[in-house]
């Protein structure tokens, strides 16, 4: 634990965040810039202790406080009746995905929700993505070359002929949270802000991550050492580094977010 506070300390020397801001989504809304909530992989396989080869051997507060802020958020948004997007992890089985071992199988409950959101899965304005690959976005592509989560940015933007004829509520914020903070977070992060950059989710404009909101696993080099093949994960550390790479590819990297 020291060595990895020394490291965490030198990266915040190194590679400040600089000062994060706060959200407030009610004065967001307010000025016509409708915010889509987006929960990246916050399911059992991940997040519930015990429940498979991803997910916490113990109690682990980072995650704990994730599944959290995560909860409330979409408690707040539900009521609202503001869009809900999720993410997650869905494998086959023997359908490989290196270099992780076998997870959130389909039909094992890895792959559900946790208790604390699976109300969701009866709230009308709830759509739910299941990929096979850390990355979100490209595991929101469809055979045809659609993108499921672009379809969920832009779906209140009626086009007829490329034109534009009528916006209702468009998306033009999301709101991103869930884990891992460097992995499956980080990836649809980056690839939805460069997909934002050619023009592929209109009318998306920010990308928004939650810093609380967010969390990883962790491998402390003590025990990754014991495992073979295995590469140390220090949680704080890649949380802090996944938050960074995404503020480097220009999202907004918030520790606070209220509603009024």
């Amino acid at each position: 634990m020291g060595s990895e506070t020394s490291v965490l300390k030198a990266l915040k020397a190194e590679m400040p965040l600089g000062d994060l801001e706060s959200l407030v989504l009610a004065s967001e809304v307010g000025q016509g810039r409708a915010v889509g909530l987006v929960l990246v992989d916050i399911v059992n396989g991940f997040c519930t202790v015990g429940a498979g080869n991803l997910a916490p051997t113990e109690p682990n507060d980072q995650i704990a406080t994730m599944v959290e802020e995560a909860a409330k958020l979409a408690k707040m948004f539900s009521a609202r009746n503001w869009p809900i997007f999720a993410l997650l992890d869905t494998h086959y089985p023997g359908k490989p995905e290196p270099p992780y071992p076998p997870h959130c199988i389909i039909g094992s409950g890895e792959e559900r929700l946790v208790p604390a959101l699976k109300w969701l899965e009866k709230d009308p304005n709830f759509t739910v993505r299941r990929k096979d690959c850390t990355d979100g976005f490209i595991g929101s592509m469809e055979k045809d070359g659609s993108n499921v989560f672009s379809d969920w940015v832009n779906r209140n933007e009626i086009r007829v002929n490329g034109n534009v004829i009528l916006l209702v509520n468009p998306i033009v914020q999301v709101l991103v949270v869930g884990i891992c903070t460097d992995i499956c977070v980080s990836d649809f992060v980056c690839s939805t802000l460069s997909a934002r950059n050619i023009g592929l989710v209109p009318p998306l404009e920010d990308v928004v991550v939650y810093a609380r909101g967010c969390a990883t696993h962790d491998l402390p080099v003590h025990v990754a050492r014991n495992i073979k093949g295995a590469l140390a994960h220090p949680q704080d550390v890649l949380h802090y580094i996944g938050l960074y790479m995404a503020k480097s590819r220009g999202a907004r990297i918030v520790n606070k977010v209220s509603f009024d």
